[in-house]
């Protein structure tokens, strides 16, 4: 048996390959949008993908199901009671597909979704214990998949957990101790709010140290699912409904247009967004009055599609040679609208001075001080409300990040503001977005959350 993992960092998600050495036929399992790699592989190890199979609509990322379907022949696979508007393979629960000595059998697992999917692994059709289960984000590593995703599309939560707890001791739990447990996504995803850092695990340890699993009974597990989930990104509902739909394909190998600062001017009149793809310390030291620092080093598809609406063209800016994985990490959350980036960039800032602002970043001490010395100082903070439940600054109103857009109102433009999130990649996403808004006073804190706190520590231990 082949058996390829896949781990994209910037959005924690997992894809996998699975092939059969003795005829040559493979799967491939929740794959990303860009799907080079996956057909690079198996050409490589000498396999034929047969199978796009998907464990549900994903709401945090655009699948590749479409791109590989047309780029190997293969059919794609959903739950039996899933609706495309592509063609598609419904497989019904307890159904089992062979491809050759491995055996895949698939199992329905709603509540995450009400279409989740499972997939037992058999490296061989009669072994009494599986290799492994693919769980999709019915079950994750330390934790499930939250029941509070579609909302706003027809499903309650508690209609989703309840039948999420089923689908775990009913389809997930019986399966032996040492079948191996494989999800769809890691630590970071907003997919749910324990996840480990583990890739993979064992059924028999997930029933020991799993909080959901260990749930005495379902009003418990119900309970403990559904509270405290991390703001889900404003893209994750557009994403969840692309995904059953038919659309565009990407190519991942197409560059964007290059652009002259004129044409990126006029494009920006018309409604365009600049987005700014260097570190938030690149970034302070000067960048183009508008732009919207959102640094590719980090998750940078996720926060993208959580500050920016899904239909407004996007102008790139980044370090040259980094324009194609700027326009493709947007194309992995159906952000297509990419018409161009700016060409010769750093050139370009030096011919236009007066359309180049820096950014200002704060010390803790620095921040300390102002805030002592400004009564009306506007203090953002910008994390998720578990961090902020942990300790935060003052006086701070907390917005996450993701709902920073539909909450300006809350804010006044008009007083100094400070921003801060727990390191200073969030709080440079949001600092700039509100000057894009017009905020004419606004800083972020260098380090963070955590550097004030240790400097707040410091502070106290020596006086």
């Amino acid at each position: 048996m082949i058996f390829n993992q896949y781990y994209l960092d910037c959005l924690s998600h997992a894809s996998y390959l699975i092939g059969d050495e003795t005829t040559g036929r493979a799967v491939v399992v929740d794959p990303q949008r860009d799907v080079a790699e996956y057909v690079a592989d198996a050409e490589e190890l000498g396999m034929s993908i047969e199978l796009v199979i998907e464990t549900h609509f994903h709401a945090d990322f655009l699948s590749g199901h479409l791109e590989l379907a047309k780029a190997t022949g293969a059919k794609i696979v959903y739950s039996s009671v899933a609706e495309t508007e592509f063609e598609s393979m419904g497989v019904a629960d307890g159904e089992r597909y062979s491809l050759g000595e491995v055996s895949l059998e698939f199992r329905h697992t709603p509540g995450h979704t009400p279409e989740s999917l499972s997939i037992v692994v058999y490296e061989h059709a009669g072994d009494e214990v599986p290799y492994g289960v693919l769980t999709g984000d019915a079950l994750f590593i330390g934790d499930v998949g939250r029941p509070d995703l579609l909302a706003s599309i027809g499903f309650t939560r508690e209609e989703l957990a309840d039948k999420l707890y089923d689908s775990l001791h009913n389809k997930l739990m019986t399966l032996p101790d040492a079948t191996r447990v494989y999800p769809a996504h890691g630590a970071g995803s907003a997919c749910g709010k324990n996840l480990s850092t583990d890739l993979w695990s064992t059924m028999g340890e997930q029933k020991e140290t799993n909080y959901a699993l260990r749930a005495p009974d379902k009003a418990t597990f119900m309970e403990l699912v559904t509270e405290g989930q991390p703001p889900a990104p404003g893209y994750f509902v557009y994403d969840a409904i692309l995904n059953r739909k038919d659309r565009d394909l990407l190519d991942e190998t197409k560059m964007p247009a290059a652009m002259t600062y004129e044409q990126v001017g006029d494009a920006l009149a018309a409604g365009a967004v600049l987005v700014d793809g260097r570190s938030p310390e690149e970034f302070a030291t000067g960048h183009l009055r508008q732009a919207i620092n959102i640094g590719l080093e980090g998750r940078y598809a996720e926060f993208a599609g959580s500050v920016l609406p899904a239909d407004v063209d996007v102008v790139l800016f980044t370090e040259p040679g980094q324009e194609m994985e700027g326009k493709n990490r947007l194309a992995r959350i159906g952000f297509d609208r990419v018409i161009g980036y700016l060409d010769r960039p750093f050139e370009t800032m030096f011919a236009h001075p007066d359309d180049v602002a820096v950014a200002s970043r704060l010390t803790a001490k620095a921040f300390d001080e102002r805030a002592a010395e400004l009564a009306d100082l506007q203090i953002v903070d910008v994390r998720n409300p578990g961090e902020v439940a942990a300790g935060a600054i003052p006086n701070a109103v907390a917005i996450p990040v993701g709902q920073l857009p539909s909450r300006l109102g809350e804010l006044d433009p008009a007083k100094p503001t400070v921003v801060y999130c727990a390191g200073g990649y969030r709080s440079s996403v949001a600092a700039s977005l509100l000057r894009h808004h017009g905020f004419a006073d606004v800083s972020d804190i260098l380090g963070g959350y955590g550097a004030w706190d240790g400097a707040w520590d410091d502070s106290h231990q020596n006086a």
